[in-house]
């Protein structure tokens, strides 16, 4: 990949340190970088010039799945849930809290059958470690009630404070079961997702349940559950064959829609697990187009961005980004792609 792409150094003062409201902006008025793969056009706009920048009959697929408090603190040490699998067990990963507050760093400690103790009498027992950051382990309660009572919204350094729950939600939640907020949706507000269906914009729904990302950590996505609805993979193979654009709404949508199109047959309708990896050689058949924010440098999210856009016009996208001043992670700017 690009150096620039893939090394860049990203300036504290470009890291979204809070939610737009908070900065006297809308969701929806975020600023909007646009790069054109077929002409090699990078633009600004503001989210709400959404609906002029497409074209009546393209397909926005998004993300339902909503945003779990997903932490848990204690002294010292934070517990973050990350994915939950069929037999009750959790992914979780321990992290170390310091000062200030926000700040925390991966724990490496922790030992297979050791019990933690939790706010509110539960317990957590470690089973094995599933990854070098995490562990599978087992809550002796109901783990999504206990998180609403118990947990808040994971948060790292570059947010200062807390935030209520409703700051990590997206107009599209609706299954909880995330993490972390699939972000890409929220700059969209009831009135935005009004004019782009009066605009003839399509919006169909699909599923992933986002992991922890712990920013430290340059490594792949570990896999997922997600699910492909049967209306939406026709809508899907419709748009697609009446030469309009198909615009995943966050690299999870990119991950679910391209693993449904792996089957023989095309897309399918699908549901399960994905440990799908989309980069520049194995590339995209299902998406043209990307509505995501900006990722860190060597992050993994660079390749698929990469295998839609090509490898210069991310680059200067980039660039562009740095140059303007954009603002980076979960309450920052968004960037939406044209394959």
């Amino acid at each position: 990949m690009n150096a620039l792409a893939a090394d860049f150094t990203l300036p504290p003062e470009l890291e979204a340190h809070e939610p737009p409201e908070a900065r006297g902006l809308a969701r929806d008025e975020v600023r909007l970088l646009v790069s054109r793969g077929r002409t090699g056009e990078v633009s600004h706009h503001r989210f709400t010039d959404l609906p002029g920048l497409l074209r009546p009959g393209d397909l926005l697929v998004v993300n339902d799945s909503a945003t779990l408090p997903a932490a848990v603190r204690l002294d010292r040490l934070a517990v973050h849930f990350s994915t939950e699998h069929e037999d009750g067990t959790w992914l979780v990963e321990l992290r170390r809290r310091g000062a200030p507050e926000s700040a925390s760093e991966p724990y490496r400690g922790g030992a297979v059958g050791e019990w933690l103790p939790l706010p509110g009498g539960a317990t957590l027992r470690l089973l094995e470690r599933h990854t070098p950051r995490l562990w599978r382990a087992v809550l002796d309660r109901d783990v999504p009630t206990y998180l609403h009572r118990y947990g808040v919204p994971i948060r790292y350094s570059y947010v200062g404070r807390d935030w209520p729950l409703s700051h990590y939600q997206t107009v599209f939640g609706a299954r909880p079961g995330s993490a972390e907020m699939p972000s890409a949706g929220r700059p969209f507000t009831t009135e935005l997702v009004t004019r782009l269906v009066t605009h003839g914009i399509g919006i169909v729904p699909i599923t992933l349940h986002t992991g922890v990302a712990s920013p430290e950590r340059d490594e792949p996505p570990y896999p997922e559950r997600f699910e492909v609805p049967e209306a939406t993979a026709r809508q899907v193979a419709f748009t697609r064959a009446s030469g309009r654009q198909v615009i995943a709404v966050g690299t999870t949508v990119v991950r679910a829609l391209e693993t449904a199109g792996l089957a023989e047959d095309g897309l399918r309708a699908a549901r399960g697990w994905t440990s799908h990896l989309v980069t520049p050689s194995s590339g995209v058949r299902v998406v043209n187009g990307l509505i995501t924010g900006l990722h860190e440098p060597r992050s993994s999210h660079l390749l698929m961005l990469s295998a839609i856009t090509g490898e210069d016009l991310l680059s200067r996208s980039y660039g562009e980004a740095l140059g303007e001043g954009y603002l980076w992670h979960e309450f920052g700017d968004l960037h939406l792609i044209l394959g």
